[in-house]
């Protein structure tokens, strides 16, 4: 799973980039000339790995990873620019927007006030103005090509029509719904504001826990889903990533804070792209493997190695909850809690696999 990080310039989308990754890319006050994004790898704390890590003592322990990459700020109405940084996060699965509400007056803000609502619906407006020029040029490549008598392919046009109405409404992509044939048929154009997202205001320290009212307004200002807005400290939550375990550990006991705010926008993502993990577990490695909700134990298989797949018989599974009332594998085969499934079986969150195949 690969997620941009994006946001105005001197949003702190690089000192979020930073804490989520545990990385030190150096932060600067003057617009970024990056040519290339960064890149890092974050792992997926999953309590139920380090639980069954614990109990079979594998050679190695496997998490889930996701890829967060981090690139130019965007820039108001620079429509050459923002075109630049699009076209380097347009295929990412989804992406968090960082939008400033600190104050910092040795970092200025391009606008020179600051005000999360209007930054927000100003980056909707990017997005939105980027997939419309987008349906425009092509339509009008369509038009052109009728003229010289080749006809269009009627089923995009359609579609690219129904885009371009959609976003005339000022609404984005990810509202609108496309059936499976019509995702399939722009899929290629690789929309912006199709993109699932989560909202990340950056607030100071002082204010941390109290950013309800901004949350609100931003809510309200791009008709946004609450439960996709988080608020975090970003210069907190790097302080935070750079430490040791135990130390972090302390550091949020004196902030009063029950965990990072970064695992929220971590699970967040994968509830916004619809991923649950299934688990296989033994001597040689304990490991989590992210799949689509929905998923049948074919396609699960399919994750591991495409022999398996080819090759397979049945799964043998067991939920977590139970494997872990029983203890060991044994216990839960004796209480009737590992079951052999079929290919068609969907696979749900947490799930321990264990696949038979023959190649």
């Amino acid at each position: 799973m690969k997620i941009a990080i994006t946001g105005l310039s001197n949003s702190g989308k690089t000192t979020v980039f930073n804490a989520l990754t545990g990385l030190n890319v150096e932060t600067t006050i003057y617009a970024s000339s990056l040519e290339e994004p960064h890149v890092g790898s974050v792992r997926v704390n999953d309590k139920r790995v380090e639980t069954l890590s614990g109990i079979f003592k594998p050679k190695k322990t496997t998490y889930s990873t996701i890829l967060y990459t981090d690139f130019q700020g965007l820039t108001k109405g620079d429509n050459a620019h923002n075109k630049k940084v699009f076209e380097f996060i347009r295929d990412a699965d989804a992406l968090v927007e960082v939008v400033r509400a600190f104050d910092d007056d040795s970092v200025v803000h391009p606008d020179g006030s600051i005000d999360a609502a209007r930054d927000a619906s100003n980056l909707e407006s990017e997005l939105l103005l980027y997939d419309l020029d987008l349906v425009e040029k092509r339509l009008g490549r369509m038009a052109d090509a009728a003229k010289r008598g080749k006809r269009p392919d009627e089923t995009e046009k359609k579609i690219l029509e129904k885009c371009k109405e959609t976003l005339y409404k000022e609404i984005p992509l990810r509202k609108t719904h496309f059936t499976p044939e019509e995702q399939k048929a722009i899929v290629h154009l690789q929309f912006i504001s199709i993109i699932p997202k989560i909202i990340v205001i950056n607030v100071s320290e002082e204010t941390i826990g109290q950013a309800q009212p901004l949350i609100d307004a931003i809510a309200a200002r791009v008709n946004f889903d609450k439960n996709a807005i988080i608020s975090l400290s970003g210069k907190i939550e790097m302080e935070l990533a750079q430490l040791p375990p135990e130390d972090a550990e302390s550091f949020l006991k004196d902030m009063g804070i029950e965990e990072p705010a970064l695992n929220k926008v971590i699970n967040k993502g994968y509830e916004l792209l619809g991923l649950i993990s299934f688990l296989t577990v033994g001597e040689d490695e304990v490991r989590a493997w992210t799949i689509t909700k929905g998923m049948t134990a074919l396609e699960a298989a399919g994750k591991i190695h495409s022999d398996i797949e080819r090759g397979f018989i049945r799964a043998e599974a067991v939920a977590y909850d139970d494997f872990i009332a029983g203890g060991s594998m044994a216990e839960a085969k004796k209480a009737g809690h590992v079951r052999l499934e079929g290919k068609n079986y969907v696979v749900s969150d947490g799930d321990i696999l264990n696949f038979r195949f023959n190649v």
